[in-house]
């Protein structure tokens, strides 16, 4: 999840301020008037989002909102540096926590330390490891060796398949002896996919 995204709600005077600028800034700018439209935010539009609100608003939407994606604007007079900063400072915070809490299955998987959890039981992985789990987690049909080879491995031409079977037969192999989860992946005829 590369998109970040700065979502503002029902302040116009400094959605207009952060357009202004909107160039010079490492997060896209939304504008959000309608409260059911807020409601209806989720990542898979906006990527790592957070929702800027006055103080007055944020008493009236934060019993639907997650708290963790708004941020209360409220320390002004503000220079334009300082509230960037603030935004950014807050974005990679938030990023932190949307990575430390994957949940799959009875898994919890944490990017940013690269263990998988399950029962108080962890399990180290290597990064490939990771991006192995991520993405059978993100398709749910079975994905062959030649597509792994191409999203996960990214080579366009034909790698040795070995290669891919491997790893999966190795991170099989740890899931198995750690949690005693044989059918975490499964192996079927046309791929492998993350049992449901």
């Amino acid at each position: 999840m590369n998109k970040q995204s700065i979502i503002i709600y029902d302040f116009d005077i400094l959605f207009n301020v952060l357009d202004e600028i909107k160039e010079n800034l490492k997060f896209q700018l939304f504008k959000v008037q309608n409260y059911s439209e807020l409601l209806n935010i989720n990542e898979d539009k906006y990527g790592n989002y957070l929702i800027l609100v006055n103080s007055e608003i944020y008493f009236e939407i934060k019993k639907n909102i997650d708290k963790k994606k708004i941020l209360v604007l409220k320390d002004f007079p503000l220079t334009i540096n300082k509230l960037i900063e603030k935004l950014n400072i807050q974005l990679l915070k938030q990023k932190y926590i949307d990575q430390s809490e994957i949940k799959i299955k009875e898994y919890i998987l944490d990017l940013n330390s690269r263990k998988i959890t399950k029962d108080k039981k962890q399990l180290k992985l290597t990064e490939r490891e990771i991006d192995i789990i991520l993405h059978l987690n993100e398709n749910k049909r079975p994905q062959s060796i030649e597509i792994f080879q191409k999203s996960v491995w990214g080579h366009t031409s034909v790698l040795e398949t070995h290669t891919v079977e491997t790893h999966i037969y190795r991170l099989r192999k740890k899931i198995k002896d750690k949690f005693n989860d044989e059918n975490f992946i499964i192996s079927l005829d046309n791929g492998y996919k993350i049992d449901e």
